[in-house]
């Protein structure tokens, strides 16, 4: 079993309200992010909430997902980590996270890391020479990521040993991450635009 980890639990301080739930092209934020991971080749998909869940929830309505809310956001993105590791079925052999506010990330980006699952235990997909997600980790590494602490993510278990860790290159630019209204409205007019000929 491979399972998708969509980490959704930050305070969206730059953003100044609740970035997940502002609409983008039809639907909100994190219903894009959420649509990919589901659209990719993973058997089981965990959204991670954190501040504002019970406001958030609804927008996953109607999507095969499961939640589970990080009471611990505040400690940062290695709390969210934990909490999705720990919601893991039992049987998950591997598991991918990827962001919430990164609605554009697309399925390519999620097959591309999969395809080079067997290689090495931690695969990492690089746009154009900077690192992404969605970040892959065997199950071997669960211990690992449940040590984590502060708000890192998971650099800490990736760094540790360069030789388990294979590097997808990926022509494309990284997705952006929505962390302002600033932001939101440059995805919006280039989502609106559509593919530059």
């Amino acid at each position: 079993m491979r399972a998708a980890i969509v980490l959704a639990a930050g305070a969206s301080r730059r953003f100044g309200a609740e970035k997940l739930l502002a609409p983008l092209c039809g639907q909100p934020l994190l219903r894009w992010s959420v649509e990919h991971a589901l659209a990719a080749p993973v058997d089981d998909v965990i959204v991670v909430l954190g501040r504002g869940a019970d406001a958030v929830r609804p927008v996953l309505d109607g999507l095969p997902v499961r939640v589970t809310v990080n009471r611990r956001w505040e400690e940062g993105m290695s709390s969210s980590i934990r909490a999705g590791v720990c919601a893991l079925r039992t049987g998950t052999r591997s598991l991918l996270f990827a962001l919430g506010d990164q609605p554009t990330l697309g399925t390519e980006s999620y097959a591309r890391v999969i395809a080079a699952e067997e290689t090495r235990p931690i695969v990492v997909p690089s746009y154009r020479g900077v690192r992404g997600h969605p970040v892959l980790f065997a199950a071997g590494l669960l211990t690992e990521l449940l040590l984590l602490r502060g708000d890192h993510g998971a650099r800490a278990v990736i760094a540790r040993d360069p030789e388990r860790v294979t590097v997808v290159e990926l022509d494309r630019a990284m997705p952006p991450d929505v962390d302002t209204p600033e932001d939101l409205a440059r995805l919006r007019e280039e989502m609106e635009r559509g593919p530059s000929a």
